[in-house]
């Protein structure tokens, strides 16, 4: 990683994963991304093909003179790219690696700038992650950024990196801490299965218990 936001985030996203293979999505705090804020999105998995964009910073819109919410991520790159960065993306949504992406982003007027983009798994409401946060970030500052709107990008170099050192297998997915964040001193509890769905219910009630987390940003 060459940009200071995406050694910053990824510092970020790794300490709130601890062990796990990914930190839930709202573990995630928009205060705490500070000055990366603007440069940031979130990606929602909704298929092996879809990748919607749910949010996109203030900066990065600007930049490309686009509102990016709804658009699906893999619409703005070529046929070859996009392939290559839905085999990422799926890959990272099973096993947790992170990817980092060095990119030529092409302005209206023809000019070029390099930027480096990080995606980083997220677990939301599945077994597998089914978002992402991302940065994209200027490797270069030349004087028209800001002014002549970026308007594609294609791939110069990709890497899958593994905070583990190799691939988490499916199964940490689906055992890993899923009621921690809500109630991390419970005492008791008993398991209720109906139909299909298995609940675990807490004895006394919510008292003491952490708020409800807060809305997606």
């Amino acid at each position: 990683m060459r940009h200071k936001t995406s050694k910053s985030l990824y510092a970020y996203w790794n300490t709130l994963r601890g062990s796990r293979v990914a930190p839930r999505r709202f573990e995630i705090e928009p205060a705490s991304l500070g000055e990366a804020l603007p440069d940031t999105f979130i990606l929602e998995r909704q298929d092996q093909t879809t990748f919607p964009y749910r949010l996109a910073g203030t900066r990065l819109c600007e930049r490309f003179r686009k509102e990016f919410r709804g658009h699906n991520f893999l619409a703005g790159w070529s046929a070859a790219d996009s392939l290559v960065l839905r085999d990422r993306l799926n890959t990272i949504s099973m096993h947790g690696g992170v990817s980092l992406l060095t990119a030529k982003a092409d302005s209206a007027a023809g000019k070029t700038l390099l930027v480096e983009m990080l995606i980083l798994p997220l677990i939301h409401g599945q077994d597998i992650a089914d978002r992402f946060l991302g940065a994209l970030s200027p490797l270069e500052s030349p004087a028209w950024l800001g002014f002549d709107p970026l308007c594609s990008m294609r791939i110069v170099a990709e890497e899958t990196i593994w905070p583990d050192g190799r691939p988490s297998t499916a199964e940490a997915l689906t055992v890993d801490d899923r009621q921690t964040p809500f109630l991390p001193q419970v005492r008791h509890a008993r398991i209720v299965r109906s139909d299909r769905r298995q609940f675990r219910v807490f004895e006394g009630g919510r008292s003491g218990a952490p708020q409800d987390p807060p809305p997606e940003f």
